[in-house]
């Protein structure tokens, strides 16, 4: 892994991938689906915790759930989304641990400390909700990711009684480029990093 990957790949992933908002009548076949979750369980997590969880919301029953929490914004872009995928954590992802990191009682790191636990469950789902936008355009999807929804109600709806909580959203399917504004601009190196 020395080498930067071809100006194709980085088109596909960076360069040329735009956040989508309207959507082709195409359906999203569930070995996509799958093939996508296998690409991002790979991503590095700390302890390879993998606290990021995935519901997968393609049926019309299933979106009718969702819409009442949705800002008026996310709305029609939602809706009209051939798969909507709620990016969650788990904040019992510690009970995982012994097949996920057998090699030391690391459960215990967590269990000692909620507040620990939370936090990481956080940091390492939206880390996994990351690496879903960029296996779902490695597999040829558009993803739409956003904000703009009521976590409560979406944790009402569909993860109740469960330990799974709601981070954000991500549509995708296949993107129709009428409906992406011109690129925004980015902040340079000079504002936004630094060498030490």
């Amino acid at each position: 892994m020395s080498e930067t990957i071809d100006s194709t790949a980085l088109d596909q992933l960076f360069l040329s991938a735009r956040s989508m908002n309207k959507w082709q009548d195409r359906p999203v076949a569930d070995a996509k689906l799958h093939e996508l979750y296998d690409l991002l369980k790979m991503g590095p997590t700390s302890a390879n915790a993998s606290a990021g969880r995935f519901l997968f919301i393609r049926s019309q029953e299933a979106k009718e759930k969702l819409r009442p929490a949705l800002s008026s914004g996310n709305l029609e872009k939602t809706m009209t989304a051939p798969v909507t995928v709620v990016v969650a954590h788990d904040t019992a992802f510690y009970d995982k641990l012994p097949f996920l990191f057998p090699h030391a009682d690391a459960k215990s790191w967590f269990t000692s400390s909620p507040a620990f636990a939370e936090q990481t469950a956080f940091r390492n789902g939206t880390l996994q909700g990351a690496y879903l936008i960029l296996a779902a355009r490695a597999v040829g999807l558009d993803a739409g990711p956003m904000s703009g929804f009521d976590n409560a109600k979406v944790d009402a709806a569909f993860f109740e009684g469960t330990t799974w909580k709601s981070n954000f959203l991500v549509n995708l399917g296949y993107g129709d480029p009428s409906g992406t504004f011109e690129r925004l601009p980015r902040l340079p190196f000079d504002e936004a990093a630094r060498i030490v």
